[in-house]
């Protein structure tokens, strides 16, 4: 049985396998960048914040 750690090449593509080390590591811009927006989007001093909450009341 797996552990849940990232995603086995036999049963994902190499571009799939890319893309997950891509999105899970901290020297990647893509893994920055969604950690920004996280960020932002959870600090009320942030302009992003605001929009972030106005689609979730929609």
């Amino acid at each position: 049985m797996s552990k849940g750690r990232g995603v086995s090449g036999k049963t994902h593509t190499q571009q799939q396998c890319n893309h997950y080390a891509n999105q899970h590591n901290p020297n990647n811009s893509a893994y920055r960048a969604n950690n920004n927006n996280h960020s932002n989007q959870c600090n009320p001093n942030n302009s992003a914040y605001s929009s972030s909450q106005a689609q979730n009341n929609k």
